[in-house]
């Protein structure tokens, strides 16, 4: 095991929950504090950044803060620290703790606090509530040489081309003949310099998600023999590596939105939640957005959800809600607290994997402002 860097620590955060998923315009996601560029042995994984959670840092000699809530939200005029948010930017910039904040994309990301909330209310059969992000499907062709079709087509598959679906190495050949000519300067693989040449060559048709382009196209190219490959490029309508905000599932056995309600506090750890609907109501497919989910009652509703779980429900919303015949149960937005243990383990797994030597600890300061009475 190696010494952890922040940088490393934060591409492999990156490769589960990359920036570009999240789904707010202008989110501060990324660095917010501090600097990646030191070695780092613990990190303390939170939701939210206060100057409790920044004593508990120091106390515990955490390096870096992974946070679900940006620490800061808003373009900053000026930095005092005679202000609160001044002094606890102060601390953890003179204690050299750097905070990384991953929002929305957190929201998103496949096992991100989305799925941790439908893992802790045992939602089966899932599926996305909102999609927000996708990528479009792109196909390469290249012409490659009898004898060195299976290397190129190989050297595709490992970089991630020709994935269906639960298939990989998908591909497609046709054979039939080559021509060219080499001209002054060029180092043919194949014929001579000013003569005309004609080769037996497969025509090799992959696919693979835009984001995997580069790397197709520089493992295709190293494997190619020819000094210049011919292949086409095509960017397709066929969509693939769909996210989005939200999940929606069944429960395991329909039960009363009483009962279901009782679940959710027990399941999610909170004193009370508020309830709009029938509570006599028998529920079995439920929607569930993290966060203030005041936006997606319509989609929970278009998504046949009998009962739709999130926080911050405006007065308003409610009655919206209530009008179309959608239950709410409403927990509170701290309920995303779930991703300090599963970002916790997520990550624990990625570095070991990768052979990094790091520590996540899971922040044990209750952020939540309210007490219930």
């Amino acid at each position: 095991m190696k010494t952890a860097n922040g940088q490393e620590i934060i591409q492999l955060f990156e490769s589960w929950s990359p920036k570009k998923i999240a789904c707010m315009e202008n989110d501060p996601i990324g660095l917010a504090i501090g600097t990646l560029n030191k070695p780092i042995s613990k990190v303390l994984v939170t939701l939210d950044v206060n100057e409790q959670v920044a004593d508990e840092a120091i106390a515990k000699g955490c390096e870096l803060i992974i946070a679900h809530h940006p620490p800061i939200f808003r373009k900053l005029s000026n930095i005092r620290t005679d202000t609160p948010a001044g002094k606890l930017y102060e601390k953890l910039i003179k204690n050299d703790i750097a905070v990384y904040a991953a929002h929305t994309n957190l929201d998103v990301a496949e096992g991100g606090v989305n799925d941790l909330l439908a893992d802790a209310l045992q939602l089966e059969n899932r599926q996305i509530l909102e999609k927000t992000y996708h990528e479009n499907l792109m196909k390469l062709a290249v012409f490659v040489p009898d004898d060195y079709a299976e290397k190129v087509r190989f050297a595709l598959a490992k970089a991630g081309a020709g994935h269906i679906g639960n298939y990989d190495s998908c591909s497609f050949s046709t054979n039939g003949q080559g021509r060219f000519r080499a001209l002054e300067g060029a180092d043919p693989f194949i014929g001579n310099i000013g003569e005309m040449e004609k080769t037996d060559e497969e025509k090799i048709e992959v696919v693979f998600p835009h984001s995997l382009k580069n790397k197709i196209l520089k493992e295709m190219l190293n494997a190619h023999p020819y000094e210049e490959p011919a292949y086409d490029l095509y960017t397709l309508a066929v969509e693939t590596n769909e996210m989005g905000l939200g999940r929606v599932g069944t429960l395991k056995q329909p039960m009363t939105l009483e009962q279901f309600a009782q679940h959710v506090k027990t399941q999610l750890d909170v004193p009370c939640v508020r309830v709009v609907g029938n509570v006599a109501t028998m529920v079995s497919k439920v929607a569930v957005v993290g966060g203030d989910g005041n936006k997606y009652i319509y989609a929970a509703k278009r998504a046949g959800a009998d009962v739709f779980v999130t926080g911050d429900m405006y007065f308003h919303v409610a009655q919206d809600a209530q009008s179309i015949g959608l239950n709410i149960v409403d927990p509170g937005h701290h309920v995303e607290k779930v991703m300090i243990k599963g970002v916790a383990e997520k990550m624990t797994t990625l570095c070991e994997s990768a052979k990094i030597s790091v520590q996540f600890i899971q922040s044990e300061i209750n952020t939540e402002p309210f007490i219930f009475i």
